[in-house]
């Protein structure tokens, strides 16, 4: 996440299209001007971890070199690590050494990726230790709600997503944690999630993320024609991706 600042935030579409599951929009759009060094350097983490959610894994790996900031560097390890089974543990090792270096590893898409690897090795404690003190970074608090859903703590996760809402309540990653925490909560809460991907679903692309939660509504509400449909069209436009 970019530090606020008075001026104008050249990223917000890309975040937005990333955060959303528009990888390819965020691919698309990322040729932007204007960008500070630092801004430029999330632009290309943002592109970059759109093509490893496509699967494009080789990209990431070829493209970053070993002289590219800290945060791309992270960004090729999970790269490395979801790329087969061979390259877990060289990825995983590399990626507690930078962690351990005090002058890097409190950088925040370090720890974002960090937390993403563990979440995936289902070490949630490791997780956590990496997550938890997001100090106001929405994605890495969003990122500790769903851990702690994955933990079937959706206490925590509440306490979390609150601070969320104080630093942000309209933010699409505070309203997509909204929408977790609300299906994990079920009842009328699942309406309530519903209403947040209907909303995604009329002002953004139409994306697979967007079409899959609202599926997950459907099939707690019962509406189960309107959930296949829905299923039907996320698996289309992924296998148009694809």
């Amino acid at each position: 996440m970019a530090a606020l600042a008075a001026g104008p935030d050249h990223l917000f579409n890309l975040r937005n299209n990333f955060y959303l599951g528009a990888y390819q929009a965020a691919i698309n759009t990322s040729d932007l001007p204007n960008l500070s060094p630092d801004e430029a350097v999330e632009r290309d983490c943002l592109v970059f971890r759109s093509y490893i959610a496509l699967g494009s894994y080789q990209i990431v790996i070829n493209e970053i070199d070993s002289s590219a900031a800290t945060p791309l560097q992270a960004v090729k390890l999970l790269a490395l690590y979801l790329s087969g089974p061979d390259y877990k543990e060289s990825a995983i090792s590399n990626l507690k050494e930078l962690l351990a270096d005090p002058a890097i590893g409190n950088n925040a898409t370090l720890r974002m990726i960090a937390g993403t690897v563990f979440t995936h090795e289902q070490d949630y404690n490791e997780a956590l230790k990496y997550t938890h003190a997001a100090g106001g970074n929405l994605e890495l608090d969003a990122l500790n709600v769903q851990i702690f859903l994955k933990m079937h703590r959706s206490d925590y996760a509440e306490r979390r997503l609150k601070e969320m809402q104080k630093i942000d309540e309209d933010h699409t990653l505070t309203q997509l944690a909204t929408a977790w925490q609300n299906l994990a909560v079920g009842g009328s809460k699942i309406q309530e999630a519903y209403l947040i991907f209907q909303d995604f679903s009329e002002k953004s692309q139409v994306t697979s993320l967007i079409l899959n939660g609202k599926a997950v509504c459907c099939i707690h509400m019962g509406n189960f024609d309107e959930a296949e449909t829905l299923l039907l069209e996320a698996l289309n436009k992924a296998s148009l991706i694809n």
